[in-house]
């Protein structure tokens, strides 16, 4: 018996008995009335779809990082931009270690090492990258491209490449969604890059971050935290149930075929909410 059978099958026995399974959101289910359509799979189509998952999860991330913690005032945010000298310098573990060299700089001054950010292809064609960083009142950042003093010596540069530039972001993830708004079909990066980073993120964070990246159908049954996702699909937290699914996908003459299985809950949401915060809280 296919999960969605069994998940239909549930359903009845559930409301017979007078009950229903916690944190599960009740639906109708119609197998007679499917709505199809096609998704494109084009090359600018995909890459579309790319860049709106990216602005989807950077703005997310931005405005959880600049959350204040209790006790404490609210973090300073940085906007770090990272050229390159030569047109054809880019290799695909640049950000990475500079990105390792700055969280180092953390660890030594004892602060969180929270930031995120984005690639961007300048006029030139040359790759560059924009960062924002959230560092505690009174901190001070070096400059990625010089070297910083350590205990014993010098620390080399976070950012050997090029140039960079260091600034206050007043706006804070703004800065970041600026620079997205120029990204379109169009924009052809090279193989292997990666588009954005985010670090630093507490556990409640992640899971409202996570929660904006579910699917849509997923985001209207189920709050923050009440999913987890495993390699057999999305399990509700506090029963176990694999969520059966609300789509079935096939492959028809160069596009993606979508066929709604069942109906979705009428249900609205307009921002991330939570039925189980315990499940993030502890």
């Amino acid at each position: 018996m296919s999960a969605a059978k069994a998940t239909m099958q549930a359903a009845p026995r559930a409301a017979a008995s007078g009950g229903e399974a916690a944190g599960l959101v009740p639906f109708k289910t119609s197998l007679e009335t499917r709505l199809k359509h096609s998704v494109n799979l084009s090359a600018p189509a995909c890459a579309e779809r790319r860049v709106k998952r990216l602005k989807r999860s950077v703005w997310a991330s931005g405005h959880l990082h600049g959350i204040a913690y209790k006790g404490f005032r609210p973090p300073v945010c940085w906007f770090v931009t990272l050229t390159y000298k030569g047109l054809s310098d880019w290799r695909a573990d640049h950000i990475s270690k500079a990105i390792q060299g700055f969280r180092n700089w953390c660890q030594s001054k004892g602060v969180p090492c929270r930031y995120t950010w984005v690639g961007e292809l300048q006029k030139r064609g040359a790759v560059h990258y924009h960062l924002l960083v959230w560092l505690p009142v009174g901190v001070k950042m070096p400059f990625w491209d010089k070297p910083t003093r350590k205990k014993f010596g010098h620390r080399l540069p976070f950012w050997p490449h090029g140039m960079t530039n260091t600034q206050e972001a007043y706006s804070g993830v703004g800065y970041l969604m600026k620079y997205l708004s120029k990204l379109g079909e169009l924009t052809v990066f090279p193989k292997g890059i990666r588009l954005y980073g985010i670090g630093g993120l507490d556990a409640a964070a992640r899971a409202v971050r996570g929660w904006f990246n579910l699917p849509e159908w997923a985001k209207l049954e189920h709050g923050v935290g009440d999913l987890v996702r495993k390699k057999v699909g999305l399990i509700v937290r506090a029963t176990g149930e694999i969520l059966a699914p609300a789509f079935s996908c096939r492959l028809a003459g160069g596009c993606l075929e979508i066929t709604q299985l069942r109906d979705l809950p009428e249900r609205f949401h307009v921002s991330a909410y939570s039925t189980f915060p315990r499940v993030i809280y502890g």
